[in-house]
């Protein structure tokens, strides 16, 4: 069962609840600036430090993981995995250049097809025309490539477009933001709910983050997966939280959400990968 969030968000005169005349832009202006004024002693930029940008008590901690990250072995074997030829002699190189440093410009609208490419659906979609097989979407090889690409796009600034003169790519928009506003599960919950509206409290022994930033950092390694994983593979696992079906991943509702909430982030940068709890 789906319930869209209208009158709460409303209220806050946040102008992007569902039914509220608004545009991308404005909706971008009214969320960030609702974070900035939940969280007046976070610096904006910092925003892209997900939780530990409100939370200073777990920040320490964080910041000394940060000094030997659980991600450098993810790095390293991205590193291989970007640079090992296909069987026709080519690699991920030969789609990206020689660093791959193209985190800065996902997820994109692709006009000839009509749909969000995420940066894993860039790599996948490289190897398929090398004649390879795609990797998995959520962890492992995936996970280890886009280590690699992020950490050598570390300080690219996000800037996701959604071209004004394609109703198409306004819409894939308006379907992740719906998405975001949209109750669900048994448990009834939006990610608004979580990530905005009681973003800094409690549940259980966990904070919950600012959404402003959700998607600047990844692949993660969290400690409860003891693993890398994809942006898509912590959408999966919120829904399973709130007891509701995850969708696919890479499929059109986790991507769309990507490109929305990604959005969101515009202006801050792009500092994947990161190790979250």
């Amino acid at each position: 069962m789906k319930i869209i969030i209208r009158g709460t968000l409303a209220t806050l005169g946040l102008g992007i609840a569902l039914g509220v005349s608004a545009g991308p832009v404005e909706d971008q202006a009214a969320f960030q600036k609702y974070y900035e004024s939940r969280f007046p002693n976070t610096p904006t930029a910092d925003f892209a430090n997900g939780v530990y940008s409100i939370l200073p008590e777990a920040r320490e901690q964080w910041e000394s993981i940060e000094e030997f990250p659980p991600y450098e072995i993810a790095i390293e074997n991205g590193e291989k995995l970007y640079h090992s030829k296909f069987a026709n002699g080519k690699s991920l190189a030969d789609c990206f250049g020689p660093e791959g440093a193209v985190r800065g410009q996902y997820p994109l609208w692709d006009k000839d097809r009509g749909m969000v490419v995420t940066m894993e659906r860039a790599v996948n979609e490289c190897r398929e025309a090398n004649g390879e097989k795609p990797y998995g979407w959520k962890k492992g090889k995936i996970a280890d490539v886009t280590a690699y690409m992020s950490y050598n796009s570390r300080g690219q600034e996000v800037k996701v477009d959604i071209p004004s003169n394609d109703p198409r790519a306004l819409a894939a928009y308006e379907d992740g933001k719906e998405h975001f506003y949209t109750k669900r599960g048994q448990l009834n919950f939006a990610c608004a709910d979580c990530h905005m509206l009681t973003a800094g409290n409690l549940y259980r022994a966990d904070t919950t983050s600012p959404a402003f930033g959700h998607a600047t950092s990844w692949p993660v390694f969290r400690s409860k997966w003891q693993s890398m994983g994809t942006l898509h593979r912590r959408f999966a696992g919120c829904h399973n939280n709130i007891r509701a079906n995850p969708y696919k991943a890479q499929g059109a509702e986790y991507s769309n959400l990507e490109y929305f909430v990604t959005y969101m982030s515009n202006g801050l940068d792009f500092n994947g990968p990161a190790a979250r709890k």
